[in-house]
């Protein structure tokens, strides 16, 4: 429980927590560096895309009808195969939960 308090503690004093001062993520700025490649500009995989990994996902309205924003968050943490890798290391949780209410767009 200790180690709990600390953390909570630790996170509120560098801001991670706290509102006070929190920054806005640049969702398409995020997106753009980490998915556009693959996904394409609009979630429309560019086809050279589409021949290598022919299982890629388009974000189109059937896709985001069977996932939510912390389901798309979870595979951005955890990867979903080896050509879907984790983007823990390249994303923080607040950018990946941007990305994910930015990708939406995509299906109107």
């Amino acid at each position: 429980m200790k180690h709990v308090v600390l953390a909570g503690l630790v996170l509120a004093a560098s801001g991670v927590i706290s509102n006070a001062g929190a920054q806005t993520v640049d969702a398409k700025a995020v997106y753009d560096a980490n998915c556009k490649k693959c996904h394409g500009v609009a979630g429309t995989p560019p086809k050279a895309m589409t021949a290598m990994f022919p299982k890629i996902a388009a974000f189109d309205a059937a896709f985001f009808a069977k996932r939510s924003n912390d389901s798309l968050v979870k595979i951005l943490t955890n990867g979903k195969s080896v050509q879907m890798t984790s983007f823990k290391s390249k994303m923080t949780p607040a950018e990946m939960a941007a990305v994910a209410k930015y990708m939406r767009a995509f299906a109107k």
